[in-house]
C-alpha cells in the first residue's frame, strides 16, 4: 500500500497532497483522463476543508453546501500512468457570490504539469437557494490572490450550429450524494464524445461550466462543434430540462 502524504503550508492556507497515477486513473494514451482530473481536484477541495474542520457533514450542519460551478485547466504536461505528482490547492479571495480555489499539478522536483483555477457556490441545502460568500463565517476570509497562466473560468459562448454527437442515459454510478451526477463525471462525458481524430491530440487548455445538474434517468444529448482556426472543440450537454453543461477543449 503506497502511504501518500498531505500537509499545509505555514500559511495554513495551501494544502498539498501526493499522488501518484494508477492504470485505471489514465486513458488510452496512458494519460490522466479527464475524469481523473476533475475527481482529484474535486476530492481534495474537500479534504483541504474537512481538515480544517468542516468536512461535508459539518458544512451541512451549519446549512452551507459548497458546489462547483465554473472551472478552467491548462496543461503543461498532462501527468501519466506510473507518474507521481503533488497536488496543490488553496482558496484566493472570494467574489461576492462565488468562492475562488486554485490548482497546482506538479511532478515532485515541483515541474508545473497542470495548474487550474475555478469557482464555487455557496448554497443553502434546505432552501436551495445562493448564500453571499460573505455570509459564510466558518473560517477567515481569504485575501489573497495570484496570477496564474491557465485560462479564466467564465461564460463559455454556444456556437448556433453545433452538431449532436453523442448521448447517454444517466445512471446510478454516475450519481453522487447530492443525488446528482457527480461533478468529475462530466469529464466521461466530455471525453467519450471527442471524435475520434481528436482523441490523440495535445490539449493545452479545458474549461468547463455546469449549468443545471443532470438527474438519474435523464438523457443527456451531448453537442460538439470543431473551430479549426481557434483550434478549439466546445461540448455542451442537454437535457430536457436544458443545459446541463458546458465545455472548451484547447489544442496545438
Amino acid at each position: 500500500m503506497i502511504t501518500q502524504k498531505q500537509w499545509f503550508d505555514d500559511d495554513g492556507i495551501t494544502f498539498h497532497s501526493e499522488h501518484k497515477v494508477q492504470f485505471s486513473q489514465s486513458d488510452s494514451n496512458k494519460r490522466m483522463s479527464l475524469y481523473e482530473l476533475l475527481k482529484v481536484s474535486s476530492d481534495m477541495a474537500v479534504e483541504d476543508y474537512a481538515q480544517q474542520g468542516m468536512d461535508r457533514d459539518t458544512l451541512t450542519e451549519h446549512g452551507y453546501a459548497i458546489l462547483v460551478s465554473r472551472t478552467a485547466f491548462r496543461f503543461h504536461k498532462m501527468p501519466k500512468e506510473n507518474e507521481n505528482y503533488v497536488f496543490t490547492t488553496y482558496e484566493e479571495k472570494a467574489e461576492p457570490l462565488q468562492l475562488v480555489r486554485a490548482y497546482e499539478f506538479t511532478t515532485p522536483q515541483g515541474e508545473p504539469l497542470i495548474t487550474g483555477i475555478s469557482s464555487w457556490i455557496l448554497v443553502d441545502p434546505a432552501a436551495h437557494r445562493i448564500i453571499p460568500t460573505k455570509k459564510f463565517d466558518m473560517r477567515k476570509p481569504v485575501e489573497s490572490q495570484k496570477e496564474h497562466d491557465c485560462l479564466k473560468y467564465g461564460k463559455i459562448q454556444i456556437p448556433e450550429d453545433i452538431e449532436k454527437w453523442d448521448e447517454r442515459i444517466i445512471k446510478y454510478s454516475d450519481i453522487d450524494g447530492n443525488n446528482h451526477v457527480n461533478n468529475a463525471r462530466y469529464g466521461a462525458f466530455v471525453a467519450d464524445s471527442i471524435p475520434a481524430d481528436f482523441r490523440t491530440a495535445t490539449f493545452t487548455d479545458f474549461r468547463l461550466n455546469y449549468a443545471k445538474e443532470a438527474k438519474l434517468g435523464q438523457k443527456l444529448e451531448i453537442f460538439g462543434k470543431i473551430n479549426e482556426s481557434e483550434k478549439k472543440l466546445t461540448i455542451v450537454g442537454k437535457t430536457e430540462e436544458g443545459v446541463s453543461f458546458e465545455s472548451e477543449l484547447f489544442y496545438s
